[in-house]
C-alpha cells in the first residue's frame, strides 16, 4: 500500500480475522476464475481519491508479495477497496485530523 497507494509508512492499522472452513461463502468460479479453499479476502478502508492506475498496481503488487510468501496462488486472492472520504475519519481524540 506504501508502495502503490501512496499510504503514509506508519499508517498501520489492521483487522486480520482468521475464519473457519464454513466462514467465508464465495463463489469459486466467478468471472471466470478458478478459485481452491485457499481464497483470501483483503478489505482495505482508505481514503477517497487514489486514480485507478494506483488501485490496479495494488492489485497486481499485493498478489505478486503474497504469492512470493506465503505462497498464495493469485487466482485465490480477491481484493476489495472501500473509499471514505476524508472528513470521515478520526483517528483519536475526537477530533477528525484530516479536515483540521
Amino acid at each position: 500500500m506504501v508502495e502503490t497507494l501512496a499510504v503514509p509508512e506508519h499508517d498501520r492499522f489492521q483487522i486480520i480475522t482468521e475464519l473457519e472452513a464454513d466462514g467465508l461463502v464465495y463463489d469459486a468460479s466467478y468471472l471466470g476464475i478458478d478459485r481452491t479453499d485457499d481464497v483470501v479476502l483483503v478489505q482495505v478502508t482508505l481514503s477517497a481519491g487514489r486514480k485507478p492506475q494506483q488501485k490496479r498496481d495494488f492489485f497486481a503488487r499485493a498478489a505478486e508479495l503474497l504469492a512470493q510468501a506465503p505462497g498464495l496462488e493469485p487466482r485465490n486472492l480477491f481484493v476489495n477497496l472501500v473509499e471514505v472520504a476524508w472528513e470521515n475519519w478520526s483517528f483519536g481524540e475526537g477530533k477528525s485530523q484530516y479536515t483540521q
